[in-house]
């Protein structure tokens, strides 16, 4: 599953896991797929996160490219609120927190959170809301 993605870490640990699972750890940042020290891993994690993890970056890097210019390794909600807009542009915000995942009983903040650190990080035109509708704003 993962065998042909590259994926850089410094940390013997990470490096002696992905060598079990077969991915290909390589020595340079320059030429990798995934760098995985720049990811924020809560451990305990099983296999199968960790696979998911790595697939999503990957999947998504010429997706979060296009957005940035550059590779840019975001916090997982902003990885989806940037892939998802990118997908489909022009949704409301109760369509993208339904396309990330955010159950509709639930009463929280953290998309629009989300959404504003994005802005602060990267300017406001990163995420654009016209009459109700976000977009990526330079792409």
């Amino acid at each position: 599953m993962l065998e042909n993605i590259k994926v850089y870490t410094t940390d013997k640990y990470w490096n002696h896991i992905f060598s079990d699972l077969g991915v290909s750890v390589i020595d340079s940042p320059n030429s990798a797929d995934v760098i995985f020290d720049d990811i924020d891993i809560k451990t305990p994690i099983s296999v199968q996160e960790l696979q998911s993890i790595i697939l999503t970056q990957f999947e998504h890097k010429d997706i979060i490219h296009s957005v940035f210019g550059h590779e840019v390794i975001l916090p997982k909600l902003q990885h989806k609120i940037i892939v998802t807009l990118y997908k489909k542009p022009n949704i409301t915000m109760r369509e993208l927190k339904d396309l990330i995942g955010v159950l509709p009983n639930v009463t929280t903040h953290a998309v629009e959170n989300a959404v504003y650190q994005l802005r602060k990080m990267y300017g406001y035109d990163i995420i654009q809301n016209i009459d109700g509708k976000y977009k990526i704003g330079h792409i």
